[in-house]
Protein backbone atom coordinates (compact mmCIF):
# COMPACT_ATOMS: atom_id res chain seq x y z
CA UNK A 1 0.00 0.00 0.00
CA UNK A 2 1.23 3.47 -0.90
CA UNK A 3 -0.03 6.39 1.17
CA UNK A 4 -0.30 10.04 0.21
CA UNK A 5 -0.90 12.85 2.67
CA UNK A 6 -2.96 15.82 1.49
CA UNK A 7 -2.93 19.16 3.30
CA UNK A 8 -5.74 21.70 2.84
CA UNK A 9 -5.46 25.35 1.92
CA UNK A 10 -7.33 28.54 2.60
CA UNK A 11 -11.13 28.32 3.02
CA UNK A 12 -10.98 25.08 5.03
CA UNK A 13 -10.81 26.97 8.32
CA UNK A 14 -13.53 26.89 10.95
CA UNK A 15 -13.82 28.38 14.42
CA UNK A 16 -12.91 25.71 16.94
CA UNK A 17 -10.39 23.86 14.80
CA UNK A 18 -7.61 22.34 16.87
CA UNK A 19 -9.21 23.10 20.24
CA UNK A 20 -9.75 19.43 21.07
CA UNK A 21 -6.16 18.56 20.10
CA UNK A 22 -4.90 21.35 22.36
CA UNK A 23 -6.98 20.10 25.29
CA UNK A 24 -5.96 16.45 24.85
CA UNK A 25 -2.27 16.40 23.87
CA UNK A 26 0.74 18.18 25.44
CA UNK A 27 2.66 18.33 22.10
CA UNK A 28 -0.27 20.25 20.62
CA UNK A 29 -0.18 22.76 23.47
CA UNK A 30 3.57 23.16 23.03
CA UNK A 31 3.25 23.80 19.27
CA UNK A 32 0.44 26.31 19.71
CA UNK A 33 2.50 28.09 22.35
CA UNK A 34 5.51 28.28 20.02
CA UNK A 35 3.28 29.57 17.24
CA UNK A 36 1.87 32.34 19.45
CA UNK A 37 5.43 33.49 20.13
CA UNK A 38 6.52 33.34 16.47
CA UNK A 39 3.42 35.12 15.17
CA UNK A 40 3.14 37.65 17.96
CA UNK A 41 -0.61 37.03 18.20
CA UNK A 42 -2.72 34.53 20.11
CA UNK A 43 -3.42 32.29 17.12
CA UNK A 44 -4.65 29.58 19.48
CA UNK A 45 -7.45 31.77 20.84
CA UNK A 46 -8.35 32.95 17.35
CA UNK A 47 -8.49 29.37 16.04
CA UNK A 48 -10.48 28.04 18.97
CA UNK A 49 -12.86 30.95 19.63
CA UNK A 50 -12.82 33.28 16.64
CA UNK A 51 -14.45 35.63 15.88
CA UNK A 52 -15.00 34.20 12.43
CA UNK A 53 -14.63 37.56 10.66
CA UNK A 54 -11.10 37.81 12.07
CA UNK A 55 -10.23 34.18 11.36
CA UNK A 56 -11.17 34.49 7.68
CA UNK A 57 -8.67 37.28 7.08
CA UNK A 58 -5.85 35.91 4.94
CA UNK A 59 -3.20 37.07 7.41
CA UNK A 60 -4.84 34.94 10.13
CA UNK A 61 -6.38 32.09 8.16
CA UNK A 62 -3.17 30.83 6.60
CA UNK A 63 -1.12 30.49 9.82
CA UNK A 64 -4.13 28.97 11.61
CA UNK A 65 -4.70 26.24 9.01
CA UNK A 66 -0.97 25.54 8.66
CA UNK A 67 -0.68 25.21 12.43
CA UNK A 68 -3.62 22.85 12.76
CA UNK A 69 -2.29 20.65 9.94
CA UNK A 70 1.22 20.51 11.40
CA UNK A 71 -0.06 19.72 14.89
CA UNK A 72 -2.21 16.90 13.58
CA UNK A 73 0.63 15.50 11.49
CA UNK A 74 2.95 15.56 14.50
CA UNK A 75 0.40 13.66 16.59
CA UNK A 76 -0.32 11.17 13.81
CA UNK A 77 3.41 10.61 13.28
CA UNK A 78 3.79 9.98 17.01
CA UNK A 79 1.05 7.35 16.59
CA UNK A 80 3.07 5.65 13.84
CA UNK A 81 1.81 7.23 10.63
CA UNK A 82 4.17 6.88 7.67
CA UNK A 83 3.66 7.88 4.07
CA UNK A 84 5.09 7.74 0.55
CA UNK A 85 4.02 11.09 -0.96
CA UNK A 86 2.76 14.46 0.24
CA UNK A 87 0.93 17.30 -1.47
CA UNK A 88 -0.83 20.43 -0.30
CA UNK A 89 -3.34 22.73 -1.97
CA UNK A 90 -1.77 26.20 -2.23
CA UNK A 91 -1.09 27.12 1.43
CA UNK A 92 -1.19 23.40 2.21
CA UNK A 93 2.02 22.91 0.26
CA UNK A 94 3.89 24.43 3.21
CA UNK A 95 2.35 21.87 5.58
CA UNK A 96 3.40 19.12 3.14
CA UNK A 97 6.96 20.47 3.15
CA UNK A 98 7.10 20.39 6.95
CA UNK A 99 5.72 16.84 7.01
CA UNK A 100 8.37 15.80 4.45
CA UNK A 101 11.21 17.43 6.39
CA UNK A 102 11.99 20.15 3.84
CA UNK A 103 11.19 22.93 6.30
CA UNK A 104 11.20 22.91 10.08
CA UNK A 105 7.97 23.82 11.80
CA UNK A 106 9.52 27.16 12.84
CA UNK A 107 10.70 28.07 9.34
CA UNK A 108 7.47 26.88 7.76
CA UNK A 109 5.44 29.10 10.06
CA UNK A 110 7.70 32.09 9.41
CA UNK A 111 7.28 31.57 5.65
CA UNK A 112 3.50 31.24 5.99
CA UNK A 113 3.28 34.30 8.24
CA UNK A 114 5.07 36.46 5.67
CA UNK A 115 3.27 34.89 2.69
CA UNK A 116 -0.09 35.59 4.32
CA UNK A 117 0.89 39.17 5.11
CA UNK A 118 2.04 39.86 1.56
CA UNK A 119 -1.11 38.29 0.12
CA UNK A 120 -3.33 40.27 2.49
CA UNK A 121 -1.60 43.47 1.35
CA UNK A 122 -2.14 42.47 -2.30
CA UNK A 123 -5.82 41.76 -1.65
CA UNK A 124 -6.29 45.21 -0.16
CA UNK A 125 -4.31 46.96 -2.91
CA UNK A 126 -5.95 45.05 -5.77
CA UNK A 127 -9.44 43.87 -4.77
CA UNK A 128 -10.61 40.77 -6.58
CA UNK A 129 -12.72 37.67 -6.39
CA UNK A 130 -12.92 34.04 -7.52
CA UNK A 131 -15.60 31.78 -8.99
CA UNK A 132 -15.91 28.02 -9.52
CA UNK A 133 -16.80 26.92 -13.03
CA UNK A 134 -18.45 23.50 -13.14
CA UNK A 135 -18.85 21.38 -16.25
CA UNK A 136 -16.03 22.71 -18.44
CA UNK A 137 -12.49 21.41 -18.83
CA UNK A 138 -9.37 23.41 -18.05
CA UNK A 139 -8.53 24.26 -21.67
CA UNK A 140 -12.01 25.66 -22.30
CA UNK A 141 -11.98 27.75 -19.12
CA UNK A 142 -8.49 29.00 -19.89
CA UNK A 143 -9.71 30.12 -23.33
CA UNK A 144 -12.75 31.81 -21.77
CA UNK A 145 -10.48 33.75 -19.41
CA UNK A 146 -8.23 34.88 -22.25
CA UNK A 147 -11.27 36.22 -24.12
CA UNK A 148 -12.50 38.00 -20.98
CA UNK A 149 -9.16 39.77 -20.50
CA UNK A 150 -10.44 42.51 -22.83
CA UNK A 151 -12.81 43.47 -20.00
CA UNK A 152 -10.65 42.88 -16.93
CA UNK A 153 -8.05 40.65 -15.34
CA UNK A 154 -9.05 37.00 -14.97
CA UNK A 155 -7.23 33.65 -15.15
CA UNK A 156 -7.88 29.98 -14.55
CA UNK A 157 -6.46 29.68 -11.03
CA UNK A 158 -7.28 26.26 -9.57
CA UNK A 159 -7.49 23.09 -11.67
CA UNK A 160 -9.39 21.24 -8.95
CA UNK A 161 -11.16 18.55 -10.96
CA UNK A 162 -11.57 17.29 -14.49
CA UNK A 163 -14.47 19.71 -14.90
CA UNK A 164 -14.14 21.90 -11.81
CA UNK A 165 -12.02 24.97 -12.45
CA UNK A 166 -11.75 28.09 -10.29
CA UNK A 167 -11.20 31.43 -12.01
CA UNK A 168 -9.63 34.43 -10.30
CA UNK A 169 -9.31 38.13 -11.04
CA UNK A 170 -10.90 41.54 -10.66
CA UNK A 171 -14.68 41.84 -10.57
CA UNK A 172 -15.17 42.93 -14.21
CA UNK A 173 -12.92 40.13 -15.46
CA UNK A 174 -14.54 37.42 -13.36
CA UNK A 175 -18.04 38.58 -14.30
CA UNK A 176 -17.15 38.58 -18.01
CA UNK A 177 -15.51 35.16 -17.82
CA UNK A 178 -18.47 33.79 -15.86
CA UNK A 179 -20.87 34.90 -18.58
CA UNK A 180 -18.68 33.46 -21.32
CA UNK A 181 -18.36 30.18 -19.40
CA UNK A 182 -22.13 29.90 -19.16
CA UNK A 183 -22.40 30.51 -22.90
CA UNK A 184 -19.77 27.79 -23.46
CA UNK A 185 -21.92 25.24 -21.62
CA UNK A 186 -20.88 25.45 -17.97
CA UNK A 187 -23.38 23.70 -15.70
CA UNK A 188 -22.90 26.29 -12.97
CA UNK A 189 -20.68 29.24 -12.13
CA UNK A 190 -20.50 29.89 -8.40
CA UNK A 191 -18.97 33.03 -6.90
CA UNK A 192 -16.73 32.10 -3.97
CA UNK A 193 -16.58 33.88 -0.62
CA UNK A 194 -12.87 34.67 -0.66
CA UNK A 195 -10.78 37.64 0.35
CA UNK A 196 -9.01 38.22 -2.95
CA UNK A 197 -7.95 37.06 -6.39
CA UNK A 198 -5.54 34.31 -5.36
CA UNK A 199 -3.23 32.69 -7.94
CA UNK A 200 -3.72 35.56 -10.35
CA UNK A 201 -1.63 38.56 -11.47
CA UNK A 202 -3.43 40.60 -8.80
CA UNK A 203 -1.22 38.90 -6.21
CA UNK A 204 1.74 40.98 -7.37
CA UNK A 205 4.09 42.03 -5.84
CA UNK A 206 3.81 39.11 -3.38
CA UNK A 207 6.25 36.83 -5.24
CA UNK A 208 8.99 39.46 -5.27
CA UNK A 209 8.47 40.10 -1.57
CA UNK A 210 8.38 36.43 -0.60
CA UNK A 211 11.57 35.50 -2.46
CA UNK A 212 14.04 37.07 0.01
CA UNK A 213 12.12 35.56 2.94
CA UNK A 214 12.53 32.06 1.54
CA UNK A 215 16.19 32.72 0.76
CA UNK A 216 16.84 33.22 4.47
CA UNK A 217 15.32 29.83 5.37
CA UNK A 218 16.94 26.41 5.27
CA UNK A 219 15.45 23.99 2.72
CA UNK A 220 16.47 20.33 3.15
CA UNK A 221 15.96 17.45 0.71
CA UNK A 222 12.53 15.92 1.21
CA UNK A 223 12.38 12.60 3.04
CA UNK A 224 9.37 11.71 0.89
CA UNK A 225 8.49 13.24 -2.51
CA UNK A 226 6.24 16.30 -2.55
CA UNK A 227 4.04 16.80 -5.61
CA UNK A 228 4.28 20.49 -6.46
CA UNK A 229 1.31 22.73 -7.26
CA UNK A 230 2.95 24.45 -10.22
CA UNK A 231 4.14 21.32 -12.03
CA UNK A 232 2.11 18.40 -10.62
CA UNK A 233 5.40 16.50 -10.46
CA UNK A 234 6.95 14.82 -7.40
CA UNK A 235 10.33 16.03 -6.21
CA UNK A 236 12.66 15.81 -3.24
CA UNK A 237 14.98 18.55 -4.53
CA UNK A 238 14.97 21.78 -2.50
CA UNK A 239 16.43 23.62 -5.50
CA UNK A 240 13.17 22.88 -7.35
CA UNK A 241 10.89 23.45 -4.38
CA UNK A 242 11.91 26.97 -3.41
CA UNK A 243 11.23 28.69 -6.76
CA UNK A 244 7.99 26.71 -7.11
CA UNK A 245 6.71 28.33 -3.90
CA UNK A 246 7.32 31.76 -5.39
CA UNK A 247 5.71 30.89 -8.74
CA UNK A 248 2.75 29.37 -6.90
CA UNK A 249 1.46 32.79 -5.80
CA UNK A 250 0.45 33.82 -9.33
CA UNK A 251 0.38 30.45 -11.12
CA UNK A 252 -2.57 28.03 -11.26
CA UNK A 253 -2.78 25.24 -8.70
CA UNK A 254 -2.63 22.03 -10.76
CA UNK A 255 -4.52 19.96 -8.20
CA UNK A 256 -6.31 17.53 -10.51
CA UNK A 257 -3.02 16.74 -12.31
CA UNK A 258 -1.45 16.31 -8.85
CA UNK A 259 -4.08 13.71 -7.95
CA UNK A 260 -3.53 11.97 -11.29
CA UNK A 261 0.20 11.84 -10.58
CA UNK A 262 -0.47 10.20 -7.21
CA UNK A 263 -2.84 7.72 -8.80
CA UNK A 264 -0.27 6.84 -11.48
CA UNK A 265 2.32 6.33 -8.73
CA UNK A 266 0.14 3.59 -7.23
CA UNK A 267 -1.26 5.44 -4.22
CA UNK A 268 -4.11 3.46 -2.64
CA UNK A 269 -4.55 5.35 0.63
CA UNK A 270 -5.28 9.09 0.87
CA UNK A 271 -5.17 10.88 4.21
CA UNK A 272 -6.23 14.50 4.47
CA UNK A 273 -4.54 16.15 7.45
CA UNK A 274 -6.08 19.41 8.68
CA UNK A 275 -9.46 21.10 8.91
CA UNK A 276 -12.46 19.70 6.97
CA UNK A 277 -12.47 17.21 4.09
CA UNK A 278 -12.43 19.38 0.97
CA UNK A 279 -9.49 17.56 -0.60
CA UNK A 280 -10.98 14.12 0.00
CA UNK A 281 -14.03 15.26 -1.94
CA UNK A 282 -11.82 16.25 -4.86
CA UNK A 283 -9.92 12.95 -4.66
CA UNK A 284 -12.93 10.62 -4.69
CA UNK A 285 -13.50 10.53 -8.47
CA UNK A 286 -9.92 9.36 -9.08
CA UNK A 287 -9.57 7.11 -6.04
CA UNK A 288 -12.83 5.16 -6.00
CA UNK A 289 -11.13 1.99 -4.77
CA UNK A 290 -8.71 3.72 -2.39
CA UNK A 291 -8.95 4.14 1.36
CA UNK A 292 -9.83 7.77 2.12
CA UNK A 293 -9.27 9.12 5.64
CA UNK A 294 -9.57 12.48 7.38
CA UNK A 295 -7.46 13.52 10.36
CA UNK A 296 -9.03 16.69 11.74
CA UNK A 297 -10.20 15.99 15.29
CA UNK A 298 -9.22 13.94 18.35
CA UNK A 299 -11.91 11.44 17.40
CA UNK A 300 -10.33 11.04 13.94
CA UNK A 301 -6.88 10.56 15.42
CA UNK A 302 -7.95 7.99 18.00
CA UNK A 303 -9.97 6.08 15.41
CA UNK A 304 -6.95 5.99 13.11
CA UNK A 305 -4.65 4.81 15.89
CA UNK A 306 -7.05 2.08 16.98
CA UNK A 307 -8.25 0.79 13.62
CA UNK A 308 -5.44 1.19 11.11
CA UNK A 309 -2.17 -0.61 11.04
CA UNK A 310 0.71 1.60 9.97
CA UNK A 311 2.16 0.46 6.67
CA UNK A 312 5.88 1.14 6.15
CA UNK A 313 6.61 3.46 3.25
CA UNK A 314 8.61 2.08 0.34
CA UNK A 315 12.29 2.01 1.16
CA UNK A 316 11.79 1.63 4.93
Amino acid sequence: MKTALLFPGQASQYVGMGADLYAEYPPAREMYGRANEILGVDIAALSFHGPSDALVRTANTQPAIFLHSCVMHRLAADAGLVFDFAAGHSLGEYSALVASGVLTFHDGLVAVRERARFMQDACEAHPGTMAAVLGLDFATVDDVCKRAMTVGTVVAANYNGERQIVISGDLPGVEAASALASEAGAKRVIRLAVGGAFHSPLMEPSPRMLAPVLERLQFAPAMRPVVLNVSAEPTTDPAAIKPALIQQLTAPVLWYPTLRALSSAGVTRIIEIGPKTVLLGLAKPLFREAELLSLDTVVDLKSFAENHETVPARGD
